[in-house]
């Protein structure tokens, strides 16, 4: 005999990893108003609830109905560690029992105030890129985070912020633990609920997600978030030095050849120029010849490069360029017309630099 409808077993729906349109449809399938997933999600994104008896402008009846066939999916914090230069960083576990980490990054004027608060958030459990001088990379692929987990992160991190510095975070970076455009889709609900009037109401242009180059997809990127920052993981000049230690350099289909061609296509869509992250190896990618090539990268489109003092992960083999080597590098640049920024690492005593993120205890 066929099972009845109620005897089937279904898994309670996960609140936090719905947009506002489809809470909307959920009240009018439970005999709602769609205002009522209006309101419903200004509680979820707007104020943070973990509760549904917090709910209080719904009627009762539906926060009951909500509270037997939903879950307000959260990450639960489980460490934090503090750097001496302010940097936070926190280990959160999911609902699955993988953990991610996400860094708190305050920027601060001479009086110790914070004139910009940056969170950067996890997209994935560990990183099938597997870059040979990330320590994310070096965990392999776990698990994608659904937008209401990536969104609680920077929830979380609002917090940490108020209660530190006495202000909300001002930006947010997807540079944290994986690759965001292999998670598209959670990523771009996430911005949408970040920069939402009901959410955080952040500017789309308060928000950064890098990507190490995957060319199909930043095309994509160009037409569905076009007011996002776009941030490329360079590190290497040419093919035959990317693919040294960048394995998704390897197929045609993402070399830089590939890539120059999406990053013209997305500055011809958006408007919008690209930021090159190149984290400084000594004695790899650091040389007159590297500066004079990235020079040319630069040039394909508008676009200004980071250049980032690398801080060595251990047993990765690879070590920060020297500050003379550095500056003889920006010199280089400089002349060549490219726009340069030189980004210090943060967080290093907790290992919370970039490339340093790898859960060892979970």
């Amino acid at each position: 005999m066929d099972p009845k409808p109620s005897d089937i077993a279904t898994d309670p729906v996960d609140l936090k990893a719905m947009s506002r349109e489809e809470l909307e449809a959920l009240a009018e399938r439970m005999g709602q108003p769609r205002f009522r997933g209006r309101q419903l999600f200004k509680w979820l994104f707007g104020k943070g609830a973990t509760t549904f008896e917090e709910m209080t402008d719904l009627p009762k009846a539906f926060r009951q109905a909500l509270a037997e066939t939903a879950v307000l999916g959260t990450i639960t914090p489980v460490a934090m560690q503090t750097a001496r230069d302010g940097t936070v960083k926190r280990l959160f576990s999911l609902g699955s029992g993988e953990r991610i980490e996400t860094v708190l990054i305050p920027d601060c004027d001479e009086d110790g105030r914070a004139k910009r608060l940056t969170v950067c958030v996890s997209s994935q459990v560990g990183c099938a890129m597997a870059c040979s001088f990330c320590a994310t990379g070096q965990m392999g692929f776990r698990q994608n985070l659904t937008a209401g987990e990536i969104v609680d992160q920077v929830r979380f991190m609002n917090d940490e912020a108020l209660e530190r510095f006495g202000r909300t975070v001002t930006n947010v970076v997807y540079m944290g633990m994986g690759e965001p455009l292999l998670n598209y889709d959670h990523v771009l609900r996430s911005v949408a609920l970040l920069t939402d009037a009901d959410g955080f109401g952040l500017s789309p242009k308060r928000l950064t997600v890098s990507t190490v180059g995957l060319a199909r997809r930043i095309r994509q990127f160009a037409h569905d978030a076009p007011r996002v920052n776009l941030a490329v993981s360079l590190h290497a000049p040419t093919d035959e030095k990317r693919s040294a230690i960048m394995p998704v350099n390897r197929r045609a289909a993402t070399d830089l050849g590939a890539l120059r061609e999406a990053i013209r296509h997305y500055t011809r869509q958006t408007g919008r120029r690209v930021t090159y992250e190149y984290c400084m190896f000594a004695g790899f990618n650091d040389t007159d010849d590297d500066a004079r090539a990235l020079a040319g990268v630069a040039a394909w489109a508008p676009s200004k490069v980071n250049l980032i003092m690398y801080n060595p992960v251990e047993g990765l083999g690879f070590s920060r360029t020297s500050e003379e080597r550095l500056d003889a590098f920006i010199r280089l640049l400089v002349r060549r017309g490219v726009p340069v920024t030189v980004r210090r690492s943060r967080g290093q005593d907790i290992d919370a630099a970039c490339g340093q993120l790898a859960v060892k205890n979970g």
